[in-house]
């Protein structure tokens, strides 16, 4: 009987010996014994060394500072393992981690690597978050897209051939996990599962401290992709990734910036400037100008006080009771019954669409859309598309199938790579029931979008009769993790008091601004979205 693989447990550290008993320990737990393990100091200050010296097991190797990522390619080279794993100095690995992901690779054994899935776990310790990485049929395009979904590295099992050709990048401190994936995934197959292997230590303050800086590696690591782009996918899919970076990052570094004490640097500021006027001048004259917001009060004329509300210097007062301006508003019936659709077009399509948008890469193969397809033939990849759709009513043009969503036993298992279900759920009694079938025909490793309605008008034509419910982002987060247990769920919510009170009157798109639109307030949603993955019952192979 041949004797198991070594695997390598690789911790680097800087100063951070008051966690390291921790990670240590973990290993040392663990189910599949055959390990060493390595700390790294990286130049640390603390007592991580004696801290390690405490562990028999343990190969303490000490360098001057340079780094997490020379700190790990001293560890490819200092170790001895077939299989390798990284593990940071403050997070942990659960009891079974090594023996699922080595099972997984001597399962495919071309494979560069395989990644599991993992806890986020909040300084407090209190609050545990799952964090379930969704499955691509292109996990290349779906980095440059979607960001680094596949995420914590110790969840992550390497071969060592796979190092050995692409070391870490030194000269990046932030994302290098990010650019190791890229680099990988660019040439070789991996696979993924959805087991939780480790625990991922969170510090709330450091996404915020640090924002500009993570959003300038993000860029730096795409960026460097550019010139290996060969298909029309990877350009858009690249595209897309630099803008929801930027998206992300700069409302970060915004909100950052409003409730900091401190004065953030030229650099961000002309950065912010450059990405959104909009919130560069909320900030200049929201902390700048505020002191003379009583005087402006006393002095300003009416309408002008308006406009410096509407931007958002003054924006935190309120006209006095009996005092408030309601214009065009001061009625008993909206601008428009019918959705706003005399007006332009409905409110919430904004959200909807851009929803859809975002999950284009998904909307490929056999999918199924509820009602008609017109949302898949907008959104969905052209190539070797088969698009169905579900009617309720016989003998509907499009419908390849008719039935209840509730109750269509007739509706095959296992069957479709997507189901598009865009505002239809408030539509049907037993929602729960039409959630079920949904889970029921996806394949393994298939996705839902769904879309539907929180603060909205109730249709006075022919739904009126069978508009039987509203839903919040709590609610459908309860709901889904019923129905799709083990399964990767992520539910939004989009709108405020003012896109809710426009939309209920009835006002068109167009009369709102985009800046109006995309401003959040959870106490005021009105469209929720859900992007749930149903479970594979083993490892998929990935490009």
């Amino acid at each position: 009987m041949n004797a198991p693989d070594l695997v390598s447990l690789i911790i680097p550290c800087y100063n951070q010996g008051h966690l390291l008993t921790t990670a240590i320990e973990s290993v040392l737990n663990q189910t599949y014994s055959t390990v060493e393990i390595l700390v790294i100091d990286d130049g640390s200050v603390d007592n991580t060394r004696a801290i390690a010296a405490q562990y028999s097991q343990v190969q303490y190797i000490y360098q001057p500072n340079q780094g997490l990522s020379a700190a790990r390619n001293t560890g490819i080279l200092r170790s001895q393992g077939q299989y390798l794993i990284f593990l940071d100095a403050d997070d942990w690995l659960y009891p079974k981690a090594i023996a699922v992901n080595i099972n997984y690779l001597k399962l495919y054994p071309a494979s560069a690597f395989v990644a599991g899935s993992y806890d986020l776990v909040y300084s407090d310790e209190q609050r545990v978050v799952a964090k379930i990485p969704p499955l691509y049929p292109n996990t290349y395009s779906a980095l440059l897209a979607e960001g680094n979904f596949i995420g914590m590295i110790a969840a992550v099992m390497f071969p060592r051939w796979v190092l050995d050709e692409f070391p870490f990048a030194v000269e990046l401190r932030r994302c290098e996990d990010y650019d190791l994936y890229l680099r990988i995934t660019r040439k070789y197959q991996i696979v993924q599962h959805q087991e939780r292997l480790a625990a991922y230590r969170m510090h709330p303050a450091s996404l915020s401290a640090n924002a500009h800086a993570m959003l300038s590696s993000a860029l730096q690591v795409l960026l460097s992709q550019q010139a290996a782009l060969q298909t029309t996918e990877e350009m858009e899919a690249l595209t897309k990734g630099i803008y929801q970076f930027k998206e992300y990052y700069y409302t970060v570094i915004s909100h950052s910036m409003l409730t900091s004490k401190t004065t953030p640097s030229r650099a961000i500021l002309l950065d912010l400037l450059q990405y959104s006027p909009y919130m560069f001048a909320r900030y200049y004259l929201l902390r700048k100008a505020a002191p003379l917001s009583a005087l402006i009060k006393r002095g300003t004329p009416k309408r002008a006080f308006q406009v410096l509300r509407k931007l958002g210097l003054i924006n935190h007062s309120s006209p006095s009771s009996g005092k408030v301006d309601f214009g065009d508003l001061a009625r008993l019936a909206p601008l428009c019954d019918e959705f706003g659709y005399t007006r332009g077009g409905p409110i919430d399509r904004y959200y909807i669409e851009n929803f859809l948008r975002s999950e284009a890469l998904g909307i490929k193969n056999r999918v199924l859309e509820i009602g008609d397809n017109s949302y898949t033939l907008q959104f969905g990849n052209p190539n070797n598309l088969i698009s169905e759709v579900l009617h309720i009513n016989e003998g509907h043009p499009q419908a390849t199938y008719v039935g209840d969503l509730s109750n269509a036993p007739h509706l095959p298992d296992d069957t479709f790579d997507c189901i598009v279900l865009t505002q239809t759920l408030q539509f049907i009694y037993d929602f729960t029931g039409a959630l079920r079938t949904c889970y029921r025909i996806l394949k393994p490793g298939g996705m839902l979008l769904l879309t539907c309605p929180g603060l909205t008008p109730i249709d006075k034509g022919e739904w009126q009769e069978t508009w039987y419910w509203s839903f919040t982002d709590k609610a459908l987060r309860k709901i889904m993790a019923e129905i799709f247990n083990q399964g990767q769920v992520e539910v939004k919510s989009f709108g405020n008091v003012f896109v809710a009170t426009a939309f209920l009157y009835g006002l068109g798109l167009p009369e709102v601004t985009k800046e109006q639109l995309d401003y959040f307030d959870p106490q005021f949603q009105v469209i929720n979205t859900v992007k749930a993955v149903k479970p594979l019952p083993s490892a998929e192979k990935l490009t």
